[in-house]
């Protein structure tokens, strides 16, 4: 063994499911970018390497990976003024004075996270900000990343007069006399308004996409699940990567979208795209969706929500996503489907379970499950399937006492089965979790924080949602580890610190398993590595040579 690196931590948390070692390893070896041993400082004193990174007494775990995130999608998506502080309709507006007042006559104001909670019992309507916005083109992007408010104008400039008929469970909303109220509901309505904006230069977004990849790197994340793949996305990765000497800061795990009305052929078009990458992003699956969302009534639930929606499939004929999930499963194409809702759940599970024998090995998962009742959650352990949540949906936009958009449309029966995160890993599901990014901050530690919480880390005085559902320190962190690995079917390269493993790490200032949630919430990155290679380091470590001269 010649190791390029020896890195050194007070603790190290291997998360490879073994029992405690002893004595508690303390180094790791590094060689061509693969775990070559784990041992104790005394193991490494024996080592020869061109480099040694001493953290002291920090941790070193495997690198964190986020299930589920959309970083290009996300560039669209978060364009002109962050509205998700905005607690109520007069702060939306007041924000939203503001960008117009900033933004050049003649270019639209655009805003971004509105929690559907600011407009209290009322409705999303276009004369709630056309005076803000003094009569200009505007629209605004829901938290939810499904469904939009377009301004009168914004509306007319696109040429949206009336209902619109659409593939999937897509919707212009339109008042009683079928004049357009301004709310879109899900992608293809949000594209009339959006796809008649001026977009950015490609060189402008891959800028953006270069500092946004880098901020995830400092957060501690060392990959991610990407849930989108749409236009120039492959074109800005290769780009970005070509520009940079030692590639991405973390790897992207990339699964395009297969949507309602597409074809075999249009499948086979997909297929092909699998393999599609560089050196740390690829195309990997297949991103499905069966509904929308409960806080915009797209979701699909067994039972009508309290307004009387909820109720459609996002494949208006169910049948032809069963038909795709048959084709992917068919060729050992990894899928992972959307749903949220209990009968949107119901659906992918009885679509896989009547996959005829014998199809070829690959990884199969659920993104969200906000609401499942409990005939599911054992019948989803026996399928096989991969849960992918995100707390942080739950602690940020659902309260203990019901009282969001999101509780009052559920009721209290299903509000009560929210996140059920507990009750899937004691079922023996493999639960990976992430951000969903731009949904909900992509940064880690505070997401780690509330999954034990089921709270805002750092709000003591909130009341947990649904506290039974709490994941114990350990089960958080392997929902960014070992669990996340599952979920990319990487298991055997990746997830733990085992030797011929990647060499992915995350640097921690406390332990992520011994210190309390909300303090991991404040807590520190030290560093991050990918491949053995520091991607982030915010502090000043003792890096030794190998014949004991200081680097660093």
């Amino acid at each position: 063994m010649n190791p390029d690196v020896i890195i050194l931590a007070g603790t190290i948390h291997t998360m490879n499911g073994r029992p405690a070692w002893s004595p508690a390893p303390q180094a790791v070896a590094v060689q061509d970018g693969m775990i070559a041993a784990v041992g104790t400082r005394a193991d490494a004193a024996g080592w020869p390497a061109a480099e040694v990174i001493d953290f002291g007494d920090a941790v070193l775990a495997p690198g964190l990976v986020d299930c589920h995130m959309h970083p290009v999608l996300g560039l669209e998506l978060t364009r002109g003024c962050d509205l998700s502080g905005a607690a109520d309709l007069a702060a939306v507006r007041a924000l939203l004075r503001a960008e117009a007042a900033a933004t050049a006559p003649g270019e639209w104001v655009r805003g971004w996270g509105l929690d559907p909670n600011a407009f209290g019992s009322a409705a999303g309507h276009r004369d709630l900000i056309d005076d803000a916005v003094s009569g200009r083109p505007c629209l605004i992007r829901l938290f939810d990343g499904h469904s939009a408010l377009a301004s009168s104008r914004a509306l007319e400039i696109a040429g949206v007069t009336g209902p619109r008929s659409f593939d999937q469970a897509a919707e212009v909303v339109c008042d009683g006399s079928g004049r357009p109220t301004g709310l879109l509901l899900e992608a293809a309505a949000v594209e009339l308004v959006a796809g008649v904006m001026p977009a950015e230069s490609f060189n402008e977004r891959k800028a953006r996409l270069a500092e946004l990849l880098t901020q995830f790197s400092q957060s501690g994340l060392t990959g991610a699940h990407v849930m989108d793949c749409g236009g120039d996305s492959l074109e800005l990765y290769r780009a970005l990567e070509d520009e940079t000497d030692g590639g991405l800061p973390l790897r992207l795990r990339i699964s395009p979208w297969c949507m309602p009305g597409s074809s075999e052929k249009e499948w086979h078009g997909l297929a092909g795209q699998i393999g599609a990458g560089g050196r740390r992003w690829q195309v990997a699956g297949i991103k499905l969706f069966v509904d929308g969302t409960v806080d915009n009534g797209t979701a699909w639930l067994f039972e009508p929500d309290a307004y009387g929606e909820s109720v459609a499939p996002f494949w208006p004929r169910p049948e032809q996503y069963a038909e795709a999930v048959r084709y992917f499963a068919g060729h050992g194409i990894p899928t992972a489907t959307h749903a949220i809702g209990d009968a949107g759940v119901a659906a992918v599970l009885e679509a896989f379970e009547s996959l005829p024998p014998g199809a070829p090995a690959a990884v199969h998962r659920i993104e969200h499950l906000e609401t499942i009742p409990d005939g599911l959650i054992g019948r989803f352990s026996r399928s096989g399937l991969i849960a992918s949540m995100q707390p942080t949906h739950c602690t940020h936009y659902s309260r203990a006492d019901h009282s969001d958009n999101w509780s009052v449309r559920l009721g209290t029966e299903r509000a009560n089965n929210a996140w059920r995160c507990a009750d899937l890993r004691a079922a023996g599901t493999t639960l990976g979790l992430g951000s969903d990014w731009p949904i909900a901050p992509f940064e880690p530690l505070p997401i780690l924080a509330d999954a034990q919480l089921r709270r805002r880390s750092g709000r003591p005085d909130e009341p947990p949602i649904v506290p039974g559902q709490a994941l114990s320190a350990l089960q958080a962190l392997e929902g960014y580890t070992s669990h996340a690995a599952r979920a990319a079917g990487e298991e055997e390269v990746s997830g733990s610190i085992t030797v011929g493993k990647r060499a992915d790490f995350t640097v921690f200032d406390v332990d992520p398993l011994a210190v309390a949630p909300d303090d991991l919430a404040r807590a520190r990155v030290l560093a991050t590595f990918v491949d053995g290679q520091a991607q982030h380091s915010a502090v000043q470590h003792s890096a030794v040579g190998a014949r004991g001269q200081r680097l660093a």
